[in-house]
């Protein structure tokens, strides 16, 4: 019946009966944290467009994540900065590399968070580009043994999930045969399956020291504009063998989390990417915005669009909001 009989602001009239029907509830639990790690010792170097982040020596990472472990945050997902770079990325697959390194210091000091490892080779690729080159092409096939070598080698070193974003046509695939045939048969895959070319990923970029040299990742990144394209992406990677997808960026891409919820019957993880979170700090530090309710607000609208589960550089604050609120 209308107004004045039913009157929706009955159920607003306190913080106890919002909470009491509300729809979508954030919690700790819901959020990964992103941690990049390097070489050497006592190495904590800030990454200047990202307030708060930091490129971690593996001595250094502990420290971060006994952190989240004392924030009952999940767990973390780690990407590598090498020591050096080839044309192929050799060093992602290096059994002493830096993600490696990470995965078994963290699993041996705190086996109860859980360890995503980024499986890519921009970061270790001298040309910056997601897989080996052929002049200025990125070549997709040659690229998905070196691919799967770098998952093998996260398993091996103890990754209890390993999330593939190189975004190459049939890596879920190899990464499945190859785990599989080396016994790692119940470690599961995380894939990127709609990553966008985005122009969000900017600060990522100078955290991880992945700029492509040459030219842009269009050609294997997805095109902003499409949305039935993501489907068969996604679609595509759960038949090869994926356990959970991503979507890549997060906030801009709404649309496609709420339609991968309506399609697909398998968690859903959306990544509230660099440049979403250097936006909100550099409005916060300049006045513009209350910091803590824009990322509730953001986080809220993440999950709420369908999203499982979200990595976000956000996930201590929160979690650090929660305990002071007394909710956490």
């Amino acid at each position: 019946m209308p107004f004045p009989v039913n009157r929706p602001r009955r159920l607003r009239q306190s913080e106890t009966l919002r909470r009491l029907v509300r729809e979508t509830t954030l919690t700790p639990a819901d959020l990964i944290y992103p941690l990049f790690v390097i070489f050497g010792q006592g190495v904590k170097n800030p990454v200047q467009a990202m307030p708060g982040i930091y490129q971690y020596s593996v001595d250094q990472l502990l420290y971060e994540v006994e952190e989240v472990a004392g924030l009952r945050l999940p767990g973390v997902i780690l990407f590598g900065i090498p020591e050096k770079k080839d044309n192929i990325g050799s060093e992602a697959w290096n059994p002493d590399g830096p993600v490696q390194q990470a995965v078994k210091a963290i699993k041996a000091r705190f086996p109860e968070i859980l360890v995503i490892t980024d499986v890519c080779l921009c970061e270790y690729t001298a040309h910056g580009h997601c897989g080996v080159v052929d002049g200025q092409r990125v070549l997709n096939d040659p690229t998905l043994e070196f691919i799967a070598r770098t998952a093998l080698s996260h398993a091996e070193a103890g990754a209890d999930v390993v999330a593939p974003s190189d975004m190459m046509d049939g890596r879920v695939k190899a990464i499945r045969e190859k785990l599989d045939a080396h016994g790692f048969i119940d470690t599961p895959i995380l894939t990127y399956a709609a990553k966008y070319a985005s122009a969000f990923y900017g600060p990522f970029r100078e955290a991880a020291g992945s700029a492509p040299a040459f030219g842009d990742r269009r050609t294997y990144q997805m095109d902003p504009g499409n949305a039935r394209e993501a489907m068969r992406e996604i679609s595509l990677d759960l038949e090869e063998g994926a356990d959970m997808v991503m979507v890549k960026p997060a906030l801009a891409y709404l649309d496609i989390i709420h339609l991968a919820r309506e399609h697909f019957n398998c968690p859903i993880a959306a990544y509230n990417v660099s440049g979403e979170y250097a936006m909100i700090k550099a409005a916060a530090a300049a006045g513009y915005v209350d910091e803590q309710n824009i990322v509730w607000e953001t986080l809220t609208a993440i999950k709420r669009a369908g999203a499982d589960f979200i990595l976000t550089y956000f996930a201590k604050d929160v979690a650090r909001w929660m305990q002071d609120s007394g909710k956490g």
